[in-house]
């Protein structure tokens, strides 16, 4: 019996142990590779420099991985590059030659998908480039279901239609470039008090991180809501 109790209290001990210990873990082994892929990348700007100087060579003339310190120095040579890159294209000549080099990437087969893909998701983040306005829940697929979509404009002269109708993209998960685009009046519209990106991180997550789904302050939902609540004293 005290044999079976040793080895459930190590048993809860242990997953106890784990689910503290396990979120640090992952985060530490994240940061070494993401540390990791970036200097393989970075590592190539310091091309101009002698290998002598930035790798350690064996007795047997074997050339080992970069010294850290020049991995950190192509790191913020990286930075210094992108801030330029930044600069340049506040200027017309910049623009022109952002655009010849996209207009370039696009016509690669295979290549185009994956740029045009990336293009789109570093847009829905950017909340000073993006088309989408409002994060809404609305019924779809059907009126039992509910999803996560984002306004993208308002319509109001549509044919055979009285009322504003407003164009909803609802996104696949977990790639939020593709989806459905459906136009549906205003009233049947929950807007939710939420980012854009909170919302793109939601349908990214395939739902894991959830935000806090409030309505919207003003919406007319937000409205029912406080209507229902008891007065306080």
């Amino acid at each position: 019996m005290k044999q079976n109790n040793f080895f459930y209290l190590f048993r809860v001990n242990f997953f106890t142990g784990l689910a503290i210990v396990l979120p640090g873990l992952i985060s530490i082994g994240l940061l070494f590779w993401f540390f990791g892929t970036v200097s393989n990348f970075t590592d190539t700007l310091l091309f101009f420099l002698p290998h002598k100087l930035t790798h350690p060579v064996s007795a047997d003339g074997r050339e080992g991985a970069i010294y850290w310190y020049w991995s950190l120095a192509a790191l913020a040579v990286s930075f210094i590059l992108v801030v330029l890159t930044g600069r340049f294209a506040r200027y017309y000549m910049g623009r022109q030659a952002i655009a010849l080099a996209d207009h370039l990437i696009m016509q690669v087969p295979l290549l185009n998908k994956i740029y045009s893909t990336v293009k789109q998701v570093n847009e829905a983040f950017s909340s000073n480039k993006s088309s989408f306005k409002q994060v809404v829940l609305v019924a779809f697929p059907h009126p039992n279901a509910r999803s996560i979509g984002f306004v993208t404009g308002e319509h109001k002269s549509m044919p055979m239609q009285t009322e504003t109708l407003i164009s909803v993209f609802i996104p696949t998960t977990p790639n939020p470039t593709s989806g459905f685009m459906i136009m549906m009046p205003e009233r049947d519209i929950t807007k939710l008090d939420m980012t854009v990106a909170e919302g793109i991180k939601f349908i990214i997550s395939l739902g894991a991180i959830s935000p806090v789904f409030n309505a919207a302050p003003g919406s007319a939902s937000h409205a029912a809501l406080s209507e229902a609540q008891p007065a306080s004293k």
